[in-house]
This record gives structure tokens, sequence and C-alpha cells, in this order.
């Protein structure tokens, strides 16, 4: 061991020394527990069941209670608890539904000694009661709570939780008949051992499960409660309605609670999940525990402090099969590595910030604050109380407030319930958020809008008519650039006239008026004609051949009246080959028999010489950009947008583009992004809002949030039992059990009831009559309440 402090603890009958130790287990353990003098521990589990003896180096095995050669499943422990008058007697809880008293004076290897077997499920708890030597507490699955008379070979009572599980039972310290339970649904009650029939209190404690409960030894009225919320609750039970006085938030569910001997403000907390270690915490100080122990490798079984009166030694059995005792000035000191300072953001942008005074008083350069010095200094001073092991510092708390008007929300609760993520096509959605922005006014994310518009849009969508007719006949076709006639492969460049089956129609010179341009209107046949001085003059569409003359015409009328068309367009490079065959498709024009006379005069006006090449299978490229392209772009705006706190934005661009973007994002970057936006969204009680978005979530990890917690477990309000999920009939009383407990009606809308007593009705009904009466409307006197 790395720390070997020895501690010697005077008490009245003994003296207790040791060390922090351990020693390795058969098995994991389950729950474990010390005899009276302190001298023994028992640890007990599925598969072990054993008597540890301490001493002062090390454990040392005494005993093994699991005996036989097929050990039967009494022995297969949930719970073991050591009486604290006989030390002799132990009881364990059993998986099976058993409760096992064992007697260590027996002779025989077997120290069996009764066996009860009146739960149907897994007993989790036992309890001696801590003056009686007879009386024997279990708490099990079935929701049932029965007390024992060792004495006799059966329970004497039986209390009905009217839940599905008990959790916890303790007796209390300080009141001879009281004993507390704690249920699966979240409720504590309060029970007179000679009033079986009913509970004397009943109150919801945490929000699920309650895990543990504990008295504290010195101060009657107090009773901390653990449960799997993550907190420790300490209540106090002297006023008439349970009063919450103290609160500690752990980073974990909390299994297992124990009031530390000697110390009015400290307890012991451990977890069955997540957490390993086990916490001391200061309830006045519930932020940072008091000492941690590290120790353990596996999540923490069981805990107990090794004497009623003696403060500095801890036991503990874990799932890593190891069984410590813990010194207490071996344990670490989390404040030690606290860091001094704190700083906090309010809702509206108010930024608080807590430091020690010497830090603030000691900064002589410090800046004012922009738009003027807003901070207002609040110092905290605190009388010394020796009693307390913290260190005493001063601290100072600026808080820097901002202007409202400046930082008002109102843009994003306007902008969450208007955006549309869903339901419409992808265009429309573009669209609509685009001109939602534009009303918020918020120009840029609007434009943002619109250019993811046309960077994912089906290109057919964006495609509009063009005004000009012969770019829209072109439109039709697929488009070359002016090309040379360099590039014209040899059959082609060698055409010097067509030949027609009809008859050859032969055109050495055009002779042209001046003041008619002769302009064609043929939409079945157009041919194009282009060289390198013209793609600079019309760009990269082309024109019509008479287009085309008529253009020239009218550049050199002033100079040239009459035009006209010599016999070759280019400088001839070679000899021309007379009759070279037509094209196909000039071919089948002139022979149509649906080709009119006009129609063949303007194909033939094309120069025999020149010849345009249109007619392409496939385009030479594409009008416009994959949105794959695009997407390096998004990703960078999304992450500009989240970089400025427009977690917003970014999460509605995701859901909208979905998987066009999806895969250029990562997956923790995506759940961070949704779950701060989701915690923005109920910040601002947005709670459609929010589901809507954890259900169109493109990350896996949000799709789960909506599918937890979605189980409602309700008992009848006429016989208390727990509800099948086949409806509002019990299986048992077969009433109705959605009755209203004010107007006696069934309810058929909003039914609203009491988790404590079961007992509801209309939601108006209720509300109403809790205004003015704060017990339950049915007259069983639980004391309601409506939050």
């Amino acid at each position: 061991m790395e720390k070997m402090t020895r501690v010697t603890t005077a008490l009245s009958n003994n003296t207790i020394t040791g060390r922090t130790m351990f020693c390795h287990l058969d098995a994991p353990a389950n729950a474990i527990s010390v005899c009276r003098d302190a001298a023994q521990v028992v640890v007990a589990g599925r598969n072990i069941f054993k008597i540890y003896t301490l001493e002062e180096e090390q454990f040392v095995e005494k005993l093994n209670l699991r005996v036989g050669r097929r050990p039967s499943l009494n022995f297969s422990c949930a719970d073991v608890m050591w009486h604290q008058m006989d030390e002799n007697l132990l009881a364990t809880a059993a998986t099976n539904g058993a409760v096992v008293t064992w007697n260590l004076g027996k002779p025989s290897r077997n120290k069996q000694d009764q066996l009860f077997t009146e739960h149907r499920r897994t007993v989790n708890k036992v309890c001696f009661h801590p003056t009686e030597v007879y009386m024997l507490l279990s708490g099990s699955q079935d929701g049932y709570m029965k007390c024992f008379d060792l004495r006799k070979k059966e329970s004497v009572s039986t209390f009905s939780g009217q839940s599905e599980s008990v959790r916890d039972v303790q007796f209390s310290m300080r009141d001879y008949f009281t004993f507390a339970a704690s249920f699966e649904n979240g409720n504590v009650q309060l029970w007179d051992i000679r009033r079986p029939d009913r509970y004397e209190r009943m109150f919801t404690a945490h929000t699920g499960p309650v895990f543990c409960c504990d008295w504290h030894p010195e101060d009657r009225g107090w009773l901390a409660t653990g449960g799997r919320d993550k907190m420790v609750k300490v209540w106090d039970m002297t006023t008439n309605r349970a009063k919450e006085i103290y609160c500690v938030q752990t980073i974990a569910s909390v299994a297992r609670v124990k009031w530390r001997p000697e110390k009015k403000w400290h307890l012991a907390t451990c977890s069955m999940m997540v957490d390993h270690n086990i916490y001391v915490w200061d309830v006045r100080r519930p932020y940072i525990p008091f000492a941690t122990f590290e120790e353990h490798k596996d999540v923490t079984t069981g805990i107990v402090w090794r004497h009623l009166h003696d403060p500095n030694f801890l036991l503990s059995g874990s799932k890593d099969s190891t069984l410590y005792q813990h010194m207490f000035k071996d344990a670490s000191r989390p404040e030690d590595k606290a860091n001094p300072e704190g700083l906090c953001f309010g809702l509206f942008g108010d930024l608080a910030f807590a430091a020690k005074e010497s830090l603030i008083s000691g900064d002589s350069n410090r800046k004012p604050y922009a738009g003027g010095d807003r901070r207002h200094p609040i110092f905290f001073f605190k009388k010394p109380d020796l009693t307390e092991q913290f260190a005493h510092v001063s601290s100072a708390l600026s808080v820097f407030e901002t202007d409202l008007e400046s930082h008002r929300m109102d843009w994003f609760v306007k902008t969450a319930r208007l955006y549309l993520l869903s339901g419409k096509p992808f265009t429309e959605l573009c669209e609509h958020n685009a001109k939602v922005a534009k009303e918020l006014n918020r120009p840029q994310v609007s434009t943002t809008w619109t250019m993811l518009r046309i960077m994912f849009s089906d290109p057919g969508n964006l495609n509009t008519a063009a005004p000009n007719h012969n770019i829209s006949k072109l439109g039709a076709l697929p488009l070359m650039n002016s090309f040379n006639m360099k590039e014209i492969p040899a059959g082609l460049g060698n055409e010097t006239r067509l030949d027609r089956s009809k008859g050859e129609i032969r055109q050495d010179n055009i002779h042209m008026d001046p003041g008619i341009p002769l302009i064609s209107n043929n939409d079945e046949n157009e041919e194009t004609e282009g060289s390198e001085g013209q793609a600079d003059m019309f760009g990269d569409a082309e024109l019509d051949d008479d287009d085309l003359y008529s253009m020239e015409h009218d550049n050199q009328a002033g100079e040239e009246p009459e035009y006209i068309l010599p016999q070759e367009a280019f400088p001839l490079r070679h000899e021309i080959m007379d009759n070279p065959s037509a094209p196909e498709h000039l071919q089948d024009k002139a022979d149509s028999p649906h080709v009119s006379g006009n129609e063949a005069e303007s194909v033939c006006l094309t120069p025999i010489e020149s010849f345009s090449l249109i007619s392409v299978s496939q385009p030479l490229f594409s009008l416009h950009l994959p949105p794959s392209f695009f997407s390096p772009v998004v990703r960078e705006m999304l992450l500009y947008y989240a970089e400025q706190g427009d977690v917003q934005m970014a999460v509605s661009v995701l859901i909208v583009l979905g998987d066009r973007i999806r895969r250029e994002i990562d997956d923790l970057t995506q759940e961070h992004w949704y779950m701060s936006y989701i915690d923005l969204l109920q910040r601002f009680e947005l709670w459609n809002v929010s589901n809507e978005v954890i259900k169109l979530s493109t990350c896996s990890a949000i799709n789960c949030l909506n599918q937890a917690s979605t189980t409602l477990h309700i008992n009848c309000s006429n016989c208390k039992r727990p509800m099948s999920n086949k409806g509002w009939i019990c299986d048992r009383c077969h009433q109705c059990a959605s009755i209203c407990a004010v107007c006696h009606h069934v309810v058929k809308g909003l039914f609203v009831w009491c988790q404590g007593c079961s007992h509801g009705g209309h939601l108006e009904h209720i509300m109403n009559w809790l205004k003015s009466s704060s017990h339950c409307p049915a007259g069983c006197g639980h004391q309601c309440e409506y939050t």
C-alpha cells in the first residue's frame, strides 16, 4: 500500500487499531456487515459467504458459511446484516426470495438457523431492530415488507407498500416503533410496526427509484435518502410534512448512504454504476466531496463504518472481488485540487465571477467593462467556525450585467417555433426558413438558406425559359463552344455541296437585299456556324446562319450597299471533293414527306462550303455542379455558425440537409450541437420543438433520448395494486382506475393522479381542489401536491 498510516482509537470497551489494507475475495461481494465489537466482518454475494477477522495488519478468513457440495440458492445473498446485540446472529436476503438467519454458535458446519420463504421475489434488504433481539424486518421486490419474530416460524406482520419494489428498509435509531422504507417509484414511507394496515407518512423523495435510506445516529428526525437521480437528500421528519433540508448532487446514481459516526454533517455514499469511488460529503457544502476513497477498480457494492463511535475506519466491498479497510486520514481531499475561481453565465447573458478577494483587489490593471463599468462587487464574510474542517477564505463575487434590450432572445423563440424542418420538399423548406429569418431581421441567415436551396436543389427546378427566341431554341440542344475548321474531321471539311434524291440543288452565290434581313424561324432543324472571331462577339451561344448574315449586313450597310456571299468561308487547305454524301439528318429532312418547300429552301440557304457541327449525342459539360461539390463549403459554414453561438442554425441545417451533409460532420460534433440546442429549447420551455428535434435528429445518440423513461408505473386508485398495461380496468378488483375523485365520473381526457396515493381525476378539477385544500379529494388523508 502507498499509504501506511496507523491509527489507534480508544473506545469504551476496546481499542481499534489498524491501517489501510485489503484482501482478495473468491467472488464479487454484494453486501458487507460488521459485528458489534468491530472485530469481524461478514461478506456476502452470489458465490461468497465468509467471515473475516480484522487484525491490525491484515484480514484473516475465519469461517466459510457456504458449505455443502451443491449450495442452494439460500446462500446466494443480496444483503446481509449482523445483529448489534447478539454477536452470533446473522440474517441474509436471498435472491430466491428467502430470508435466512444464521447462528454462529451452532457446533455443526452448517450454521443455518431459520428459513422464511414468504416473499415471492428477490429480497433486497434485511434489517434487525437496534434494541429488540428477535425482531427482523425484510423488504422485497414483490412490494411487501415483512416483520419476523425469530421465535416463531412465520412472519408476524406484513406491510404493503403499494409499489412494485421495496429497495431499502431501516429501523429508526431513536424511535422504537418506526421504520422507513424506500421504493422503486420514488416514494419514501414511514411505518409504525404496530399498525401494518397503513403507513404513517409518505412523500416523494426522488424522481426515480430510491435505492437507499439511513437514519441519523444522533438527530432522531434526520433521514438521508439516495436515488437514481444522482442526489442525496436529507429530510427533517419532525415537522408535519417531510422537509428537505440538504441536497447533495453527485455524478452517478446513489446505491448506498451511511452517516459518519461522531460527525453530524458527514455521510458516505457509493454508486453501483459508472463511478467506483466512495465519497464522504459534508452536507453543508454539497458541491464538492469532503473526502474520496479511490482504491476500488470496479463499482462499490457495500459500505459500512467499522464502529458506531469511530469515524476513522470505513469498510467496503466491491465487484472487483476485494474487501478494503479505508483509513480516513489516507483519503484524498478534492478541495485541495479544486479551482478557487468560479465563472457562470446567466440565462440572459449576465456574467458572475467569484475569486479570492486578494486576486480581485490586487488587479490594478483591470480594464473597465465595455459599455461602462457594470461591476457590482459583493463580499461574503463568514464567522470562523472551529468545528468546521474547511479552509477559511473570503471571496468576492463580481456580476457583469448586460443590456437586456440588446440581448433579448425573442428571435430564438420565434425562429424555433416558425422554422420548418420536415414535411415539405427541400426547396420549400429552405424558402420558408429564409422568409422567417428575413422577417426577424436576420439577413445573413436568410441568405444562407437561399444559397443552400440553390446549391442542393434539383437542377430541373431552377431552369426558367429564356426570353430570347434563338437562345431558347438552342437551349433544347447541347451547345458547343465555337470551333476552328482545323478541328473538323476531313470527311466534313471537304464537303462542297449537298445531294438530294429528288434533285441536285447547287448554290454558288446568294444575293441579299440590304433592306430585308433573312431570319429563319425553322424550329425543327437549326444549324449554326461559328469561328473564333464570332465567339468573341456572341459569347458561347451560337446563332442561326441567317441571323449571322443579317447581323453582318447591319454592320456593313453603310459601306457596301450590296453584299455577295463568298464561295468559301475559309481558305481552302486541300482539294474539295464534289458530290459528298449529305449528313444523315439532312437526308432524312429532305426525304421526309412532311417537309414543305420553304423548309427545304431554308435548309439550302446554308453555305455549301462550311458546315456547323451541332449534332452532339452527349453534353460536353454539366450545366450544374454536383451537390457534393458544395459539401466542404457548407461544413465550414456550419462550424462558423456554431462558433458564433448560433447552434440553432447549425442544427436546423443538419436536419434539413440530412444525408447531404451528415457525413461531413463527425458524430461527436453533431451530438454536441444537438445537446446544446435541445438544452436551450428546454430552458425556454419549448418542449414540442425539442421533441421534434430529437425525433428528426441525424445522430443515433440523440434519437434514443425519446426512448428513455417512457414507462409509467401506476397503481389502482381502489385496491392500490400496480396496474397492468392493458388498460384502465384493474385486473384484481375489476374497477376503473380513471375515475375522478372530485366529480366521480370516468375521465376521458387528460388524467392527473398523485404518485403517493394513486387518486386523481380531471386536470381542472384537481387543480381547483388543490387551490383550497392540500389533502386528497378522495378522503384518504394523503397530502397531495400538483407540480
